[in-house]
């Protein structure tokens, strides 16, 4: 956040994605300052959120991903579900090097995989404001009043790169692809761990690093 963040322009991250059981990998941006409120008003751009878990896998695999604009009011009206798109490759993205892309300007925020024209997500707002396009309420206050259409998404922004564990948000359906927690159960971290037999040595270490997130390159322009 406070080493580099930048307003428009062109990213392009080089990686492979890790391969294992209920890893949650993510390439993405949140804003420098929190300028319209807490999240998501200030907005979030994903450009990559995948699983480490086999292709097959119910929930989505190791093949698939998404690119997601998170936005709204409060954090019980985010709308990520209009601006949200999936990738669906022939094997799985721990087998190789990728390309993944935003091209981000004040009219149009565009994600990609390899190549500028092979769009993941394409999200248009040169004329429709995204107060517009998210439906909300006239009872809420609308936190981009007087801003441009894009607004929360005309500010700076910084990267994240990370990789998480399981969960309890519905990442991870419960019931799905043999998954051995629960969402509700306040004890979901031990059950987790308690069934490490089952999806550790899906991670096939320490013989590889298959469930690390691994980068060549990082480019903004």
């Amino acid at each position: 956040m406070n080493s580099f963040s930048f307003q428009y322009g062109r990213v392009e991250v080089r990686a492979k994605l890790p391969k294992g059981d209920w890893i949650w990998p993510a390439i993405w941006m949140l804003p420098k300052y929190n300028e319209y409120g807490n999240w998501p008003a200030s907005g979030e751009i994903d450009i990559v959120e995948s699983r480490g878990n086999a292709p097959g896998c119910s929930a989505g695999g190791s093949d698939t991903f998404g690119s997601t604009l998170h936005y709204g009011p409060n954090w019980d009206q985010d709308v990520w579900d209009k601006t949200h798109g999936e990738y669906k490759h022939h094997e799985s993205l721990g087998e190789d090097f990728h390309t993944y892309g935003l091209i981000w300007t004040e009219k149009r925020m565009t994600t990609y995989f390899d190549r500028p024209d092979n769009i993941v997500l394409d999200v248009d707002m040169s004329t429709l404001s995204n107060w517009e396009r998210g439906g909300f309420s006239n009872t809420l206050n609308n936190p981009w009043k007087g801003e441009t259409p894009n607004a929360p998404f005309n500010r700076e922004f910084y990267l994240v790169l990370n990789v998480a564990v399981g969960g309890t948000n519905s990442y991870f359906p419960d019931g799905q692809c043999g998954k051995t927690w629960t969402n509700n159960d306040q004890h979901s971290p031990n059950a987790f761990w308690g069934s490490k037999g089952a999806w550790y040595p899906t991670w096939n270490y320490p013989a590889t690093h298959d469930a690390a997130m691994k980068i060549d390159s990082i480019k903004v322009w």
